[in-house]
Formats: structure tokens, C-alpha cells, sequence
């Protein structure tokens, strides 16, 4: 039985699936630390490990967008979960630097096809950004289960517990994809005049998207070394990431119920600042309590503003190509992310690599004010017409009225 295609259910759904090419991502400090501890990996090994499984995503993302309108989505994306869940297992037996390096990137290839392909059927929704505000919730309430449980796991049971919690996600993906509709690429009326896509406003949102992401996580990819550097332990780090995680599913609740009540520029600059705010604090995360607060603030901010930075892609076509290439942008923000941050912690340089991040983060706020404050005066544009119409409707049926005889 299918569920409604507007529905909540439909909207977990296509959130499991958008996310299970990438859950590596919302645990990644996991596997960053895991891969150190386990394998005893050097922390640029491990850290271009990471950063080459997104690059290969964001390749796979950017040849989605080429792919979308010939592809029946449903049975590709079967084929690429069953593929990730194949190069998961593969990912289990290997134990050298470079085979992990060149697996992972191939795996990244495929499950950024995935996310691709989601995001383009997440477009063709209602509502979009109420999905997008599902999909950071998925992302980060077992994102948070993740980086709080699987840390003390490595030592125990080796470095092959993470790619069986990647397994297991892909898993439940593959069964929920069965259960969801169709969503058929809506034909356009041959008669219709077709608006270009406004390439000005759309090379700005993409530029935002790219920069928020890198700069967060160039943090979050080491942000369990970060607080062991500063003399924190295991038993405040993971529960800190944890607890991170589940609160950052406020930020997912606040956009699902918010959507565009406020618009989207003052949400996304609130958002983005308090980010901004909360990094620079981790210059001072000798204090478990500065630590914990921080990594909450960032947590709620980052699922908030990002799930209305990619909702401003989407708004550009509804076919789901741009809602693609934000996508892409989004992955290779994460991937660059780990991979500047590799070469800057070398040598556990953290007050530099936190204060990169804060300018990126403040960039990318300037970046999205004009594309956000275009589709809000359009939205504002739109209501304003659709009220003077009714004005009018109603104005003649009251003069109809008025010259009909009793």
C-alpha cells in the first residue's frame, strides 16, 4: 500500500531515502575518531578518508542533475541502495589507507546519485520545505544515536561497527522506498510560456549553501580531537554530539512549522549568525559547559538554516533540477569542509581552523540575502495579486447582485 504523497509518513520516508547515500556524513566524527582509534589511522588519513567518501557524493549529485527527467526514480534508487549496502560491507575488510581512500570515494559516487535523484523527487512534493525540514530531522536525531554511541564502540568491537550502522540505514531505506508513490515529473503545458531560471539569484544560493556547509564541517569532521585537545574526555565529548544532534531536531520542527510564515531571509541570517556565534565559542571549549552549549546552538542552527537554504534551490524549477544542483553544492561545501581542515589540523591547529570557519559562515550569510529576498518579494508579489483578484471577484458579485431584479 502507498502512502499519501503529501503526507508525514511520505515525508519520513523520502527522508530515509535522501539520506541513507550520505548518514555517513551526520556521523562522521564517529567515523573520523573510529578510523584513528581502530585502525590507528593518522588524523589527515582519516580526515581525507571522510572528505574523498563526500567528494565522490558530490560527483554523484552533480550527474543526477543530468539524469532526473529520463530515469523512473523508484527502480534506480533500488539498485543504488542495494549497491551502498554491497560497498558497506566490502568497506568492513579493508585496513590499509588507500583502499579505504579509493572504496569510499566509489561509494560516495553512488550514494551521491541517490541523494541527487531524492532531492529531485523531494522537489515535486508540496510543501518542500516542510520534507527538507523531515530530512534534517531523520539526519540529525540518528545522527545524534550515532556520534553519542558509536565512539565507545570501536575499541570493542573495531572499526567495522560503523559501516554495519551505515548498513543498517540503508537497509530501512531500501524497505520504506517500496511504500512511497510516484511522483511523475508534472508536464508543462506546451503553450505555457517557460521562465528562465534566474541564474543570478541561483549561483548566489548555491554559493551559500557551499560555504555554510564547509565551514561546519571542517569543525564537526574533528570535532571529537577538537575537545579531546582541549582536555576534554570521551564521557563529555560524545554525549555533548549526541545531545547536539537531537536538539538540532528543533531546528528541523521550527521549519516545518514555521515554512515561509517569516519569509526566508530572516530566518536563514538568524540562523546563520547564531551558527557563527557558537563556533567562535569553541575557542573556548576547555569548559565542558561551553562545549555542550556551543555544540547545542550549532546543532539547532545548522538543521534550521540549511533546510531553508536548500528549500531557496529547490523554488527554482519544480522538476527538481535545481533542488539537484543544490544538492551538489551542499556536498561538495561538506566534502571541502574535512578536506582544508586535514591539511590545517595536521599539526592540532584548531583556533585557526575555528576562526576559517567563522568568516566562511558569515560570507555565505551575505551570499544568500539576495536570492532569499527575491522569492520573498515574489511570494509577497503573489499574494498581493491573488488578494486584488478576489477584491475584484467579489466586487462583481456584489454589482451582479446588486442589478438583479428581487
Amino acid at each position: 500500500m502507498k502512502v499519501k504523497a503529501n503526507g508525514y509518513a511520505a515525508r519520513v520516508m523520502l527522508a530515509f531515502l535522501a539520506t541513507a547515500g550520505l548518514f555517513y556524513v551526520n556521523i562522521m566524527p564517529a567515523l573520523v575518531s573510529g578510523l584513528i582509534s581502530g585502525l590507528e589511522f593518522s588524523n589527515k588519513d582519516a580526515g581525507l578518508i571522510g572528505s574523498l567518501n563526500i567528494y565522490g557524493a558530490a560527483v554523484g549529485a552533480f550527474a543526477a542533475i543530468f539524469i532526473i527527467r529520463r530515469i523512473e526514480w523508484k527502480p534506480v534508487c533500488i539498485t543504488l541502495l542495494l549497491t551502498i549496502i554491497a560497498i558497506d560491507f566490502a568497506s568492513m575488510l579493508l585496513t590499509t589507507e588507500i583502499a579505504l581512500m579509493v572504496l569510499r570515494a566509489i561509494h560516495g559516487f553512488v550514494g551521491g546519485l541517490l541523494v541527487g535523484v531524492s532531492f529531485a523527487v523531494i522537489a515535486r512534493t508540496e510543501e518542500v520545505h516542510k520534507t527538507f525540514g523531515m530530512l534534517l530531522l531523520v539526519q540529525f536525531g540518528l545522527g545524534g544515536l550515532g556520534v553519542w554511541a558509536l565512539p565507545p564502540l570501536v575499541p570493542v568491537y573495531g572499526s567495522w561497527i560503523l559501516f554495519m550502522a551505515l548498513i543498517a540505514f540503508s537497509t530501512a531505506a531500501l524497505i520504506m522506498t517500496f511504500f512511497l508513490p510516484d511522483y511523475p515529473v508534472k508536464m508543462r503545458d506546451p503553450k505555457a510560456v517557460i521562465a528562465p531560471v534566474q541564474k543570478g539569484p541561483l549561483a548566489a544560493s548555491v554559493t551559500a549553501v557551499f560555504l555554510f556547509q564547509a565551514a561546519n564541517m571542517a569543525l564537526y569532521a574533528y570535532i571529537i580531537d577538537l575537545g579531546e585537545q582541549a582536555g576534554l574526555t570521551l564521557d563529555t565529548i560524545s554525549p555533548a554530539l549526541g545531545v547536539s544532534a537531537w536538539m538540532g531536531i528543533l531546528g528541523s520542527l521550527a521549519v516545518i512549522a514555521l515554512a515561509t510564515k517569516w519569509g526566508r531571509t530572516l530566518p536563514i541570517m538568524l540562523g546563520i549568525f547564531v551558527t557563527a556565534a557558537a563556533t567562535y565559542a569553541l575557542h573556548y571549549s576547555f569548559s565542558p559547559a561551553v562545549f555542550w552549549l556551543a555544540n547545542i546552538a550549532v546543532g539547532i542552527t545548522w538543521a534550521f538554516s540549511i533546510a531553508y537554504m536548500l528549500g531557496v534551490c529547490s523554488e527554482f524549477d519544480k522538476a527538481g533540477q535545481m533542488a539537484a544542483l543544490g544538492g551538489f553544492a551542499s556536498k561538495m561545501g561538506l566534502a571541502s569542509g574535512p578536506m582544508f581542515a586535514a591539511f590545517i589540523v595536521n599539526d592540532s591547529n584548531y583556533e585557526q581552523l575555528i576562526n576559517v570557519a567563522v568568516a566562511l559562515l558569515i560570507i555565505g550569510a551575505l551570499a544568500t540575502i539576495y536570492p532569499s529576498r527575491l522569492l520573498d518579494r515574489q511570494d509577497r508579489q503573489a499574494a498581493a495579486n491573488t488578494g486584488a483578484a478576489n477584491e475584484a471577484e467579489n466586487e462583481a458579485e456584489a454589482n451582479e447582485a446588486a442589478q438583479t431584479p428581487p
